[in-house]
């Protein structure tokens, strides 16, 4: 039996998370300490059981993500065995440099890592929205690095203990970017998970916040917010949605146009607009930070260059195969076969064409329908492309008309390839609802590099042949 049930009510989830919410960080706030640490630690141990308890079940149908994310609960864990009350007296957030803040900077990273594993299998038609959406989360990034923590550091922050605080606030902000993008995309049960994730990173950044400015009773604060930031990421692992929040959707590229890629250029803009400001006023808190988080940005600035340029190149293939192929039946059509003999032609080589008529097809077409019609033209094609096999060309000029061109090869191979043709053509060819036959009448005309024959007399000696063979065949009919 599997548990958590996959068609499980949601509300069972949502009430379990509220009672444990409520009941964690309402105790933290109110115990001694030593209290809140052990209430911390269980919570912590709580979370990791839960994720645990879903993988084994089999709840989780993609577990890589969700083991990442594991390896971040366990490291807070360590970090909490380590230096338990480091949350408790108020140290998060304020750019210490500790061996406490850079090992909740590692898990932090590894719940970065775990979303952006999830985001890629889940948005993979939809990269180029996520790129932007981590894009526009790393410029605000700046912008309230700037705003909001670097006015409030204290006097004792150090360079390593800023930088983890930027890396920190850098990374919640492109994750959230991220899973606004998902949410915005997300339909169903996977909605409930998309936004416990969403809320466990707001919270994160919520009581990295209140410790960084410094507010009264920062400890009670910022334990409170990452309790119930532990809560809803055991909540997202166990809720209903959890197996469809990883899978692949059917969203595809968003077009970007003209005012999308404007406020893209607006928020790249952000951060060098704070720097110039900060020098023109000669602020002397301006330091490295903010230029070295708008270098961040060119990576994801390249790679969406990327994704375009290939998005570009894709839609060109598609086209040109779109301007030289059959919509139906994937020959060349009547264009590219054309050029294909002018090509061939043009060689030292002696060049036949075969112009076949399929005999009988129009009562299939009148009898079984368009449909059926269709799938008689896309077998015949499929069974000339297979007879006629790598050396030749093989188009349909419209209608029930097929031409095979024979680049090279002696009277008695094309004489051979021409009974195969028929013989192949002829066969029986299954329907949904019934099984019909059709003929083929072949008219060949054969050029030698000494007959100098361009293209359209090459064409009307083989469609007069092709006639005369109708004509003849009517007559033996008759």
């Amino acid at each position: 039996m599997r548990w958590p049930h996959a068609t499980a009510p949601a509300w069972i989830v949502h009430a379990g998370f509220l009672t444990c919410a409520l009941g964690a960080g309402g105790g933290f706030a109110l115990a001694t300490p030593g209290v809140r640490a052990v209430i911390y630690t269980l919570v912590v141990i709580a979370s990791i059981g839960l994720f645990v308890l879903a993988l084994v079940s089999g709840h989780l149908a993609h577990p890589r993500p969700w083991l990442v994310a594991i390896g971040g609960l366990l490291l807070l864990l360590t970090d909490q065995l380590l230096w338990p009350y480091w949350i408790i007296d108020g140290h998060l957030g304020r750019a210490e440099g500790r061996p406490a803040d850079l090992l909740l900077a590692a898990a932090h990273g590894l719940f970065m890592v775990g979303a952006a594993m999830a985001v890629r299998h889940r948005m993979s038609a939809d990269a180029g929205g996520i790129v932007d959406a981590a894009m526009f989360g790393l410029c605000a990034g700046g912008a309230l690095w700037i705003w909001v923590f670097e006015p409030h550091l204290p006097a004792g922050a150090t360079p390593v203990g800023q930088a983890q605080v930027l890396t920190d606030v850098l990374a919640l902000c492109a994750v959230i970017g991220c899973l606004l993008r998902m949410a915005s995309a997300a339909t169903g049960a996977a909605r409930g998970t998309i936004g416990y994730l969403l809320l466990t990173v707001v919270l994160t950044g919520a009581a990295l916040t209140a410790g960084a400015l410094g507010v009264p009773h920062r400890g009670t604060w910022s334990g409170v917010l990452m309790l119930v930031a532990f809560l809803t990421i055991a909540a997202g692992a166990v809720h209903p949605g959890a197996p469809a929040a990883i899978e692949p959707t059917g969203v595809t590229e968003r077009r970007p146009g003209r005012f999308h890629l404007g406020w893209l250029g607006v928020a790249l803009s952000v951060n060098p607009a704070i720097t110039a400001v900060q020098a023109i006023r000669g602020d002397d808190r301006a330091g490295p930070q903010l230029p070295v988080a708008t270098l961040l940005v060119i990576p994801l600035v390249l790679i969406r260059f990327k994704q375009l340029s290939g998005q570009r190149e894709k839609a060109e293939r598609v086209l040109a195969y779109q301007a030289s192929h059959d919509e139906l039946t994937g020959l060349y059509n009547r264009r590219q076969i054309m050029a294909e003999i002018d090509r061939a032609l043009a060689t030292q080589h002696p060049v036949t064409v075969l112009l076949c008529d399929l005999d009988g097809f129009k009562p299939v077409n009148d009898r079984h329908g368009h449909a059926a019609g269709d799938e008689v033209l896309r077998t015949v094609a499929a069974r000339l492309t297979a007879v006629a096999g790598q050396g030749h060309a093989v188009g349909r000029l419209g209608g029930d008309e097929f031409v095979v061109l024979c680049r090279s090869g002696t009277e008695a191979e094309v004489a051979d390839l021409r009974d195969r043709i028929a013989g192949t053509v002829g066969a029986p060819i299954p329907l949904a609802d019934a099984t019909v036959s059709v003929g083929v009448t072949i008219g060949a005309a054969r050029t030698t590099p000494c007959a100098r024959l361009d293209r359209t007399a090459l064409i009307a000696q083989a469609d007069a042949a092709m006639y005369a063979g109708k004509q003849h065949r009517r007559a033996r009919v008759a």
